[in-house]
């Protein structure tokens, strides 16, 4: 009977995935190019439903669609400003024309008869259009500020506003073409080699590609925002680059250490696959059930981001296991040609990360506690985190939509920007005079500049009353205004009357969205802390590693939401990164980070882990095992988080406030977590716990099932048994044949 292992799947999979390289090779080509030509012609567009489950704003919105259709859609707003008078010969021409182009614009049912403000010099023409904002196309937006820019004039300047205008102005930010010279740069520095550097670029690029086709596709059959594919972007070019280039860095780490060791090229990736590999996949793992969290959330949008941005991963992770071994697969051991001048590349255990391991573990005391000191001043600033929705009056000043803000602040009040609409849906025939008690308290209140006149609609069973309110639709007063009149103005407006009254519009939908997912947002984070301290558990048998795993992720993206924090108060940070006003952030936006950040601490958790437990159980030493650990993955986790920062920093750059703010965030949490907590804080508490960090009960140990990350000793062996096999079958093909 054979002592020969039994090679594992892995083992199998990667050997047939190399020796089959140029199938795999032409089949990624193939997905690549049909999955972008079928998205180009059959590519679903953007459809989205923002409606918060029960909230009154949901009921507002629903009963304008049935039975006001036309107050059921978004409006955008279209400014005049004419020094002279907006009421002059020449200007009124002018308004005159472009309001008359409005009109017959695509998606626009209809304009409202202009307002001028008190001075004569602004008018306001409001443009209502056939949906909402997220839906209506952004070309039918754009040919309307295409229409006020040919309309500037000597005697009058045109501007547009409104949600769907500060929508359609978000555009790219090039942060595809920052982030991939960023990822070619490290990638030089840490391997020294152009064609070692250019592999899991090229992995990266074909996920990335596949990625964006394929959400294209998703359009069809899931309800996914025209600013998840935004989204999407931002985590295939920041987070898919960055993990697509980060694993494909670990893998090819791995490879060329095998080579190094003597192995033949082919089981120097089979090695590669079945240890690192391991690590990928689990690593992967935890960043979809992150994702997956998403759906706790009970929001429709959020089940499509969710999908839109698994799919992501899941061809990411799919590229790394296929296409990259298959590259290897041509390359053997050419992988260290085209090495230029003045770069060392990868020095393993000699270099700067065995070095500062050194540093760590002679003080562990004192560099935990100034890490963790560090990291708990950073975060302080996220108790004062304010939710709620970005407006146009937080955009750059040479936006339209920024500058229709201001205008229309400055001439009738910051609330003129985004009404509140209030339904009034009389049960009984006394609607008149219930509606006249509505609006007359709703005039009575002060946080209230005007209730406009009432609108009822062609059946005379609804009617629309606008309310103004005398603060902005970011201002705190402004969402207090908003729970006074449903808690307090309106229930006693309408005692003792059969009517029905509900408050609605944007502000107040953005209201109900944090008020739903405000309670809901520790319960989300609670399950995914919980899942990922069990998965830890199983991989690295180990109570205090898991649980200081769970806790050090926590503490790093608290950091982020303090830094996040502090740039959205405005003052000298905010001014610096262009947000120039007190600003508020919408709930969704840290909870997606929540997600997003949490799987990829976990990616570096476990790439560092994993080579620390193998060390220790190979060597027993826990001190070692930590040196080995920083020393062979440093250079690894260093390079995907620089290329991860870069990425995500140059979403600073964009016109939009709210994906500035997320891109700082990614940015800063990944940054502290590759260095403070990575580099810092974890070697110096296992430094301190020493064997103590693989304590787990016996009863525990028995329970939990064997999954070995970093693969088992059979894989290494069965590919070293498996080259020796190969030299010695050429051995005895050049023998004679009768010796």
């Amino acid at each position: 009977m054979s002592n020969t292992p039994h090679p594992s799947a892995l083992h199998r999979f990667s050997r047939a995935v190399v020796r089959r390289r140029r199938l795999v090779l032409a089949a990624w080509i193939v997905i690549l190019v049909g999955l972008t030509a079928i998205a180009s012609a059959f590519g679903g567009d953007p459809h989205v439903d923002y409606r918060t489950p029960g909230s009154e704003s949901g009921e507002v919105q629903q009963l304008l669609t049935e039975r006001f259709p036309d107050l059921a859609g978004d409006t955008v707003q279209i400014v005049f400003h004419a020094p002279g008078g907006v009421d002059s010969v020449a200007a009124g021409a002018d308004t005159t024309d472009v309001i008359q182009r409005a009109g017959t614009s695509p998606h626009v049912t209809g304009v409202e008869p202009a307002t001028v403000s008190a001075d004569g010099t602004v008018e306001i023409a409001t443009v209502h259009l056939d949906a909402t904002a997220e839906k209506v196309p952004r070309s039918a937006i754009k040919s309307l500020i295409h229409l006020a820019d040919e309309g500037d004039s000597a005697a009058v300047t045109v501007e547009v506003g409104g949600a769907a205008v500060q929508n359609a102005e978000g555009g790219e930010s090039g942060s595809e073409q920052i982030g991939l010279l960023a990822a070619l740069v490290i990638l030089l520095i840490a391997f020294g080699s152009l064609l070692a550097a250019g592999l899991p670029i090229v992995v990266a690029l074909f996920g990335v590609g596949a990625s964006l086709a394929s959400v294209q596709l998703l359009n069809h059959v899931m309800t996914v925002p025209d600013w998840a594919s935004q989204l999407v972007s931002m985590i295939a070019i920041g987070i898919g680059i960055g993990i697509g280039i980060g694993i494909a860095l670990f893998m090819l780490t791995r490879y060329r250490s095998a080579l190094a060791d003597g192995a033949a090229p082919e089981d120097a990736i089979v090695i590669a696959c079945t240890t690192a590999g391991r690590a990928v996949l689990f690593a992967g793992g935890t960043v979809i059930i992150s994702l997956l969290g998403l759906c706790t959330m009970g929001l429709d949008y959020l089940y499509g981001t969710a999908v839109a941005m698994v799919l992501g991963v899941l061809l990411i992770l799919l590229a790394t296991m296929t296409l990259l071994p298959a590259l290897l697969g041509f390359t053997g051991r050419s992988i260290d040609r085209f090495r230029l001048p003045f770069l060392k590349g990868d020095t393993g255990g000699r270099g700067l990360w065995a070095r500062w391991s050194g540093v760590v573990q002679k003080r562990p005391g004192v560099t935990a506690a100034a890490s963790l000191l560090a990291l708990l001043v950073v975060a302080a600033p996220f108790a004062g985190l304010r939710f709620g929705y970005p407006g146009a009056g937080t955009g750059p000043r040479d936006l339209t939509s920024r500058r229709a803000y201001d205008l229309v602040s400055t001439s009738f009040g910051p609330g003129a920007n985004s009404p509140l609409l209030v339904t009034v849906e009389p049960r009984t025939g006394d609607g008149d005079a219930s509606l006249a008690a509505v609006t007359a308290g709703l005039s009575t209140d002060p946080g209230v500049a005007a209730a406009l006149p009432p609108v009822w609609n062609g059946a005379h069973d609804v009617a629309v009353v606008a309310v103004i309110p005398a603060t902005g639709p970011q201002d705190e007063r402004t969402v207090e205004l908003i729970h006074r009149l449903r808690d307090q103005v309106i229930p006693d407006a309408v005692t003792d009357t059969s009517v029905h009254v509900a408050v609605g519009g944007a502000t107040a939908a953005f209201v109900d969205e944090s008020d739903y997912m405000g309670p809901r947002l520790p319960i989300f984070i609670g399950a995914i802390i919980a899942l990922s301290f069990v998965l830890l558990l199983i991989v690295f048998r180990s109570v205090l590693v898991a649980l200081k795993a769970a806790v050090m992720n926590v503490l790093a993206i608290g950091a982020a939401y303090g830094v996040m924090s502090v740039a959205l108060k405005g003052g000298w940070f905010g001014t610096l990164l262009g947000i120039d006003t007190p600003t508020p952030i919408p709930v969704s936006a840290p909870m997606m980070m929540f997600a997003m950040l949490f799987g990829l601490s976990m990616d570096y958790e476990v790439f560092l882990l994993s080579r620390i437990r193998a060390e220790y159980l190979r060597t027993g030493d826990n001190a070692r095992a930590v040196a080995e650990g920083m020393a062979r993955t440093g250079r690894v986790i260093s390079a995907a988080a620089a290329i991860m920062v870069t990425v995500f920093a140059a979403f600073i750059l964009g016109d939009q406030v709210l994906v500035k703010v997320i891109g700082l965030g990614l940015a800063t949490a990944v940054l502290l977590d590759a260095t403070v907590v990575r580099m810092v804080l974890v070697p110096s508490t296992m430094e301190l716990l020493g064997d103590r960090n693989w304590w787990i009960p016996r009863w525990l140990d028995r329970l939990l099932p064997n999954v070995h990350i970093e693969g088992s000793e059979a894989d290494v062996a069965l590919a070293i048994t498996d080259d020796l096999d190969r030299e010695l079958a050429e051995l005895t093909e050049h023998e004679p044949a009768n010796r």
